[in-house]
């Protein structure tokens, strides 16, 4: 799949939970008790999104990094928020 493999990813803070989503990958979106676990399970649905976009011959959205966002996140993000970086290189070198 190549390309770089460090995609973005915004943690709001909900009422019970955590929730999470890349602003490169549209439509994909975990949710967890910590933010530990939402960024696990951010990583794991973004490696099967991407994966599934491989495998339909579909593009690979390209991760564009903090700075082409960041007006984006402070105007839409809720009143906590953080970010962390997804990191998919290992998982995509053990499925080729």
């Amino acid at each position: 799949m190549g390309a770089m493999t460090n995609y973005l990813i915004v943690i709001e803070k909900g009422e019970n939970n955590f929730s999470a989503y890349s602003p490169d990958v549209l439509g994909c979106v975990a949710t967890g008790k910590t933010i530990e676990e939402t960024v696990q399970r951010m990583r794991d649905a973004l490696y099967f999104h991407l994966e599934d976009l491989y495998y339909r011959g579909e593009p690979i959205p390209q991760a564009q990094g903090l700075e082409k966002h960041i007006a984006e996140i402070n105007s839409n993000a809720g009143d906590f928020f953080t970010f962390a970086w997804v990191d998919l290189s290992l998982m995509l070198a053990e499925a080729a």
